[in-house]
């Protein structure tokens, strides 16, 4: 289901792996998509990595929190409407996409909103996911129905509002 890499050692302060793993399972579930059968890859890289990553996929040369390739377009035409549900692989699987998470951007933004790393780390990995499913936050209406999700997933893991201030 989720193969995670983790190449920033400062991850090894936290459970990213348990983490990644229950926030994974939580959004599939959530959005009734199978489980077990889908395939996710999640890089916890620095920010220098993630810097790199951002520069020759969206041309913007600095770091950021978090990064995500979906295996295939499910964006809804009009704002606010959900996206198109993934389809299984010829093998029953569905092939999802790929995370890049960076440690430094997550546990300074952590720092400054007064979470631990361990909980915006989890924040990440759903949007991260969200984004793999065709969700964005570019759109007005796409950012409501993206973020009321996120708040729903969360919830579900006894995680707060991360957009309450």
């Amino acid at each position: 289901m989720l193969e995670v890499l983790i190449e920033a050692r400062g991850w090894a302060g936290i459970p990213l792996e348990t983490l990644a793993h229950r926030a994974a399972a939580a959004t599939l579930r959530h959005l009734d998509i199978p489980v077990e059968e889908s395939n996710i890859s999640l890089m916890a890289c620095d920010d220098d990595r993630i810097e790199v990553l951002n520069a020759s996929f969206r041309e913007k040369p600095v770091p950021t929190n978090v990064l995500s390739w979906p295996s295939d377009t499910l964006a809804a035409g009009e704002a606010g409407q959900r996206p198109r549900a993934p389809v299984p692989d010829f093998d029953g699987t569905y092939e999802l996409g790929d995370i890049a998470m960076a440690y430094e951007t997550c546990a300074r933004e952590a720092e400054e909103l007064g979470k631990s790393l361990e909980d915006h780390a989890t924040h990440l990995i759903v949007h991260g996911i969200l984004h793999l499913l065709g969700y964005d936050h570019i759109r007005d209406r796409d950012a409501v129905l993206m973020q009321a999700l996120e708040v729903e997933i969360l919830g579900k893991l006894g995680l707060d509002d991360p957009y309450r201030i």
